[in-house]
């Protein structure tokens, strides 16, 4: 049997505490090494025995949140899981965040937090058994297998039967899937494309509220525009289109004119934005006039999706393993055949951008 991933919870919450301890605790691959009410405590607890994987607050007495993450990324890196209490006028703190290193950011509502946990506590363990295998670990990847139930593309979209009939045209569409240590690759990938590039739709797995702003912070930074999606926006050249949180994005197509639906539904692969569902509805309604990309991220979302955008004629990239965080999504994609292309992150927009491949 593996070793147990060992988590230091960081709250100044009691409840919290509490309510996560026994959360991991009822997770046979977790087990909580300790609990801290502040970064101080934390910190002394780090040096008698260091967590495979840290929960964070933001909001705390003598040390907040970030100040600590700061210290940790720059003395000895530790993977950390973001939960925290944060209203939408906090989410560019969230963001920070995640800049400063973070992996994940679970958010927490001021009310009835006790029982918000309880009900993530799937997404909870998931989170931490992600941060767990990134490789701020410097160590070897621990074999996570998944053991809870999850629902498909085929709750959101049908599939595709029999052959597509989608003509090759000139206006292409390129869809993208990342969830562990994607924030940081659609980074680099956006600031690598031009004004004139074709138009981008990403799923990143993000809590809600935080990817508009983090749509926000890549608009700041890019050549190109980069916004929330709202339901019914317009695919163009030189836009990127960032699935919100807690909201699954297709794309559709009405004549020549590419747009999104935004959509509420159950979970797919346990996330809501699903990439596969993205990815379906891609070849779908794109076929060949599109490409697919999947980046860093735990888990398998997005694989069968990728799949059936090849089979429709679509080009398929996955990030290698290592300028991945997690080699988890791409690896899935690649041992299903869906992949034509394997590339480092800061490849994949200059091969996406030649006149022919």
């Amino acid at each position: 049997m593996s070793k147990k991933i060992r988590v230091l919870i960081v709250d100044d919450s009691a409840v919290v505490r509490q309510s996560l301890s026994q959360i991991i605790s009822n997770d046979p691959m977790l087990e909580v090494l300790g609990t801290a009410p502040d970064p101080f405590y934390a910190a002394k607890k780090i040096a008698e025995e260091v967590p495979d994987v840290i929960t964070l607050d933001v909001e705390m007495p003598r040390m907040d949140g970030l100040t600590f993450l700061k210290k940790i990324m720059s003395q000895h890196p530790i993977p950390v899981v973001i939960i925290s209490s944060l209203t939408e006028a906090g989410t560019k703190t969230g963001i920070r965040a995640l800049e400063y290193g973070a992996l994940e950011i679970i958010t927490k509502p001021q009310m009835n937090t006790k029982q918000f946990i309880e009900e993530s506590q799937i997404r909870i363990c998931d989170a931490i058994k992600a941060a767990a295998n990134s490789k701020i670990k410097r160590r070897k990847i621990i074999d996570i297998h998944e053991v809870q139930p999850k629902l498909s593309a085929d709750v959101i979209l049908s599939p595709l039967v029999g052959a597509n009939s989608m003509l090759k045209t000139t206006e292409i569409v390129i869809a993208v899937g990342a969830s562990t240590g994607g924030t940081e690759a659609l980074t680099l990938f956006l600031k690598a494309l031009p004004i004139n590039c074709p138009g981008v739709v990403i799923v990143q797995h993000m809590p809600e509220k935080f990817t508009k702003s983090f749509a926000n912070r890549l608009n700041e930074i890019c050549k190109i525009t980069v916004e929330e999606a709202k339901n019914g926006d317009a695919v163009l050249p030189g836009h990127a289109l960032i699935a919100p949180g807690n909201y699954h994005t297709l794309l559709k197509r009405s004549g020549a004119r590419y747009y999104v639906e935004v959509q509420e539904g159950p979970l797919v692969n346990r996330h809501r934005p699903s990439v596969d569902v993205l990815f379906r509805s891609t070849a779908k309604y794109a076929g060949a006039n599109a490409v697919g990309v999947i980046m860093t991220g735990m888990g398998d979302d997005g694989a069968r999706g990728l799949l059936e955008m090849k089979e429709a004629g679509a080009k398929t990239i996955a990030q290698d393993e290592n300028s991945c965080i997690v080699f988890g999504m791409p690896k899935e994609a690649i041992k299903l055949g869906a992949v034509d292309k394997i590339l480092p992150l800061e490849g994949i927009a200059p091969f996406i951008l030649k006149p022919s491949w």
